[in-house]
């Protein structure tokens, strides 16, 4: 039966993305279209921007995918985990969500490095051959790449968006069918209408929190370097511009250390939150 309930919610949470990612297909080949003949088109350089901001939108989407396939797949595990012990559960859902978060953060951040390795080969080695205009080229590079930011944040708030209210019907629809009308406890198995309420969870806060983590780190790393290429003069090299991305992955390192601590101890009703906490 557990596995029979999660088939129903998996399926249900993928014909959600692809009904939800056709209109955002859809929405962004639009607002690309917008952006090159507002940015790229008057300064008659290449669709840099268009290109990095559909790279964004695509890369949200698939981190949001990414997200909603291990959450499916880890809940029920998660479940299972815990009809045997607290700590059992507690280490397959820290697991689930600790490779969602790696796998996320390791995708935008190496993206993110082709895309501006790519964009200094055609822009500054070609166009800024004189060291007088390198800087000029790095902030034209820098402020077309902040078009991947623009893009994974704009797949981002619709996945939230309109995750969260497919979240809050389906929530707010099966309350009303099971616990008003027919006095069902709340997620009770004789309620259907809880499996739309968990696809609902699915998609709205696994999926569109997959796409919003991208976002964010997409976002705040692209302003960071937007910010740095104004500093080019008053740095000793041009590299220390890429500073922003360094921190970023020095921060995976040192998460691949911080989640080692979840396993001092068993876990058990009482510690839960200190275990998260730690």
């Amino acid at each position: 039966m557990m596995i029979k309930v999660s088939e129903l919610i998996k399926s249900g949470a993928i014909e959600f993305l692809k009904k939800e990612y056709l209109y955002l297909c859809i929405f962004c080949g639009a607002f690309a279209i917008l952006i090159y003949f507002t940015v790229d088109f008057p300064v008659r350089l290449a669709p840099f921007t268009t290109v990095a901001f559909l790279i964004g939108a695509i890369t949200s989407m698939i981190c949001g995918y990414i997200g909603m396939r291990i959450a499916v797949q880890s809940n029920v595990r998660t479940t299972w985990a815990c009809c045997e012990s607290i700590d059992a559960g507690f280490h397959v859902a820290f697991k689930g969500g600790m490779v969602l978060g790696f796998a996320l953060v390791g995708i935008g951040l190496l993206i993110l490095q082709i895309i501006i390795t790519v964009y200094s080969k055609f822009l500054i080695d070609a166009q800024y051959k004189s060291e007088a205009d390198v800087e000029k080229g790095m902030r034209h590079l820098f402020e077309m790449v902040a078009g991947y930011g623009l893009g994974g944040s704009t797949v981002a708030l619709f996945g939230r968006v309109g995750g969260g209210i497919y979240t809050k019907a389906a929530d707010v629809g099966a309350d009303l069918a099971g616990k008003v009308c027919e006095g069902l406890e709340e997620d009770s198995p004789d309620n259907p209408g809880t499996i739309a309420d968990n696809v609902g969870d699915n998609v709205g806060d696994i999926a569109g929190m997959g796409a919003d983590l991208f976002g964010s780190l997409a976002e705040s790393t692209c302003a960071a370097l937007v910010v740095s290429c104004h500093g080019i003069s008053i740095l000793n090299t041009q590299d220390a511009v890429y500073f922003p991305m360094m921190v970023t992955a020095v921060g995976i390192f040192a998460s691949f250390i911080s989640v080692l601590f979840v396993n001092i101890g068993t876990v058990t009703k009482e510690n839960v939150e200190s275990k998260l906490k730690l």
